[in-house]
Order: C-alpha cells, then sequence, then structure tokens
C-alpha cells in the first residue's frame, strides 16, 4: 500500500492526501454531512407520517378489521351495516367482536375557545378496545353520558386539558356544539391525519353526531380464537358477507392506510425527492473536492507511474479518498440526526426515530455517492503522463 512509515506504522496515501489541505477535507466533510442530513430528515419524515398515520390501528385489540369498500383512509372513513359484524360471528373461529364508531368532531378549546377537528372514536365500555389493559378501567368511566377521555399526546393546540385534569380541575368543553366533561386521559398519540384522539362510548358517540345513520359504524373489530388462521377466515367472510363490507386482517388494515398516504398523496414523493436532492448535493461536492485533490497532485501521481507503479493502483488511491470521506462524512451526518429526530418528536410528537434500516440506507446512498464522484475524478487521472515530469 502507498504512503509514508511514521513511528513503525503505514499511514495510507489516501489519508496522507486528504489531510494535506486540513479546509479542503473540512469543507468536504460538513457538505457530505449536510447531503447526509438532508436524506435523513426527507426519510425521516417521509417514514414517520407512515407510521403516524396509523398510530390508532396498531393499538387495536384485534385479529380483522371490517370497514367500507367506500372508505379510503382514515380521514375520511365511509359507514356500513353493524349488522355485518353480528353476521361474522357466525363463523366458528370468530370470538368476539367490537362496533367502532369513527369520526373527525369538533373540539372546542376549554381555554381559548377555538375550534379544531379531532378524531372521536365511539365504542361500547364493556367491549375490548386497545391492547393497553390499563384502557379497561378508564372506559368504565364512560358509561355516564357526555364522558370522553381525552388522548393526553395531542397537540396544544387543543387547550392545556391533560395539565388541568392532572390538576384536579373539572375540564369541560364543547363537541360539535355540545357539552362534555373529561372524565380521564389516555396515551395514545398523534398523526398526519388527526391531531389529537377522543374515546367515548356509543351512546354519547350518537348524541354528539346525531346525523349518524342508525346502525351504522365504520370500523369492525373481529377477534379470533387461539390457533385460528386469519387469512382463511377473512377468505371465508369475504365469500359469505355482503360486497358492501371489505374484510381485512390487522396488518391489512394498517396497510391500507399507509398506502393511501404513500399513493394518493404527494408528501411520499416529495419527501423521496427530498432525499434525491440530498444524494444529488453530496454527489457535486464530492466530486469537485476530489476532482481538484487529483488535480492539484497530478504531477505526484506522474512521478508515481514513471517510478513503475500502475494506474490501478493510483485509482484505488483516489477510491479509498472516496471511502474514507463517505465514513468521515457519515458519523457527524448520524449524530445530527439521532439529536434532530429528538427535536421533531418532541415538538411535534411524531414518531421520527433512527432505525437500523434507515441508517444503513443512508451510509450506503453516501457510499455510493462518495464512491460515483470519486470513479468520475478517475477520469481526470488517466491524463496524468509521466514524461511531463522530465
Amino acid at each position: 500500500m502507498l504512503g509514508r512509515i511514521w513511528q513503525g506504522r503505514r499511514i495510507p496515501l489516501a489519508w496522507l492526501l486528504l489531510t494535506r489541505q486540513p479546509v479542503r477535507l473540512a469543507v468536504a466533510l460538513a457538505g457530505i454531512a449536510f447531503a447526509g442530513i438532508l436524506m435523513f430528515m426527507q426519510l425521516g419524515f417521509r417514514d414517520g407520517l407512515f407510521d403516524a398515520s396509523v398510530t390508532i390501528h396498531r393499538l387495536f385489540d384485534t385479529d380483522l378489521v371490517l370497514i367500507s369498500p367506500r372508505s379510503s383512509s382514515s380521514v375520511s372513513m365511509a359507514g356500513f351495516p353493524r349488522r355485518r359484524l353480528v353476521q361474522a360471528m357466525a363463523d366458528p373461529d370468530v370470538e368476539g367482536i367490537t362496533p367502532v364508531h369513527w369520526n373527525l368532531l369538533l373540539w372546542r378549546n376549554p381555554d381559548t375557545k377555538a375550534t379544531r377537528s379531532i378524531l372521536t372514536l365511539g365504542f361500547e365500555p364493556a367491549d375490548p378496545l386497545f391492547t393497553d389493559p390499563s384502557l379497561a378501567p378508564k372506559a368504565k368511566l364512560l358509561q355516564d353520558r357526555g364522558r370522553v377521555l381525552f388522548d393526553e399526546l395531542s397537540r396544544p393546540e387543543f387547550g392545556p386539558v391533560a395539565e388541568w385534569f392532572r390538576g384536579g380541575r373539572t375540564v369541560e368543553s364543547e363537541i360539535n356544539g355540545k357539552k362534555v366533561r373529561v372524565a380521564g386521559l389516555v396515551g395514545l398519540g398523534t398523526s398526519f391525519g388527526a391531531d389529537g384522539n377522543l374515546l367515548t362510548s356509543q351512546e354519547t358517540y350518537l348524541q354528539l353526531l346525531p346525523n349518524t345513520p342508525p346502525g351504522s359504524i365504520e370500523v369492525g373489530l373481529i377477534r379470533l380464537r387461539a390457533g385460528a388462521d386469519a387469512d382463511e377466515v377473512v377468505e371465508r367472510l369475504k365469500r359469505d358477507l355482503p360486497d358492501d363490507v371489505s374484510v381485512l386482517t390487522k396488518a391489512g388494515f394498517i396497510a391500507f392506510e399507509q398506502n393511501y398516504w404513500r399513493s394518493s398523496t404527494s408528501i411520499g414523493f416529495i419527501f423521496t425527492l427530498g432525499a434525491a436532492m440530498g444524494f444529488v448535493v453530496g454527489c457535486v461536492i464530492v466530486y469537485q473536492i476530489l476532482y481538484s485533490d487529483v488535480s492539484d497532485h497530478l504531477p505526484e501521481y506522474a512521478t508515481l507511474m514513471a517510478m513503475g507503479y500502475r494506474l490501478p493502483t493510483l485509482l484505488g488511491v483516489v477510491a479509498r479518498e472516496g471511502i474514507l470521506l463517505a465514513v468521515f462524512g457519515y458519523l457527524p451526518a448520524y449524530a445530527a440526526g439521532q439529536g434532530l429526530y429528538l427535536l421533531v418528536r418532541n415538538a411535534t410528537q411524531l414518531p421520527v426515530s433512527m432505525n437500523l434500516t434507515r441508517a444503513l440506507t443512508v451510509f450506503i446512498m453516501i457510499l455510493v455517492m462518495c464512491m460515483g464522484s470519486a470513479t468520475l475524478a478517475m477520469r481526470r487521472l488517466g491524463d496524468a503522463d509521466p514524461a511531463e515530469i522530465f
């Protein structure tokens, strides 16, 4: 390997060339880190969007889900006859059901009196709804009409409800112009479709939304007996139930929501395009740095060729420069990405966090970015002529 012997250790030539001009190296690493941070944030926002869109979906205590074929997403849920859920009980593998009302209603901030849409779920308090066992005792508080459970992870624009409730105050407000009282708090989480959540009884829900068609629900939860094959039950129910209802597994229900945000809106495309732009910016920066480095050291490369070093060996030096830039540019990008994810989570309550897949994806993108730029810069090395040194 080409390099310099220092205190018994060989220092690679690629590292010596990069560190010969510290300012240029710092600029290169800053540019790569910036491109990495941009890719981290764009991909993080995109994945956070998809994860946040199914915050409620993941919490449901269910194996199968019934929805209307006319439903397009959680922000546009259509109703279907509740009796379809009752008919599903005829299947021998069905153990229990929970009908759920699902709609965006207008919540009045008890402090500022401003109104804002909040996702409201209505269900029978005695029925299982979420996998969280702490909900069952809280659900009993909904048996009185006009009571709601407020999601303490909702956006602050809904008012200091959690703070007031914990302080012992009686928190009352209005939903769709009708008075309600907060009977307890739950921790569910926001999404791109809903900035806050409320749970209430079916009786209260119908009082808040009296125009709901009789016997209509938006979501039907189906729990299967232990050992039942969910896919087989789905096929049976699709065959036995009318076509005014769609039968999905829980995973299919989650995919249904995520596919809406992925394919029916431009949000996913915008964030992906932003990550691609970061990649392009990084490529330009690294190419300029490596091209300038090769050009500045062209006489030295020509000297090495005159000494007998072959061109592929010298091209390997440029390639190793690209690898070093990728590694040392990625580390600050990763650290900054972690910090920015924490900032976004605290500011927006969105589930934006680092994971192994995204960390590897961005590293590979940075590595490809640097190696691709190094490959382009290698063309300049072909101009090194040993005859020029004589």
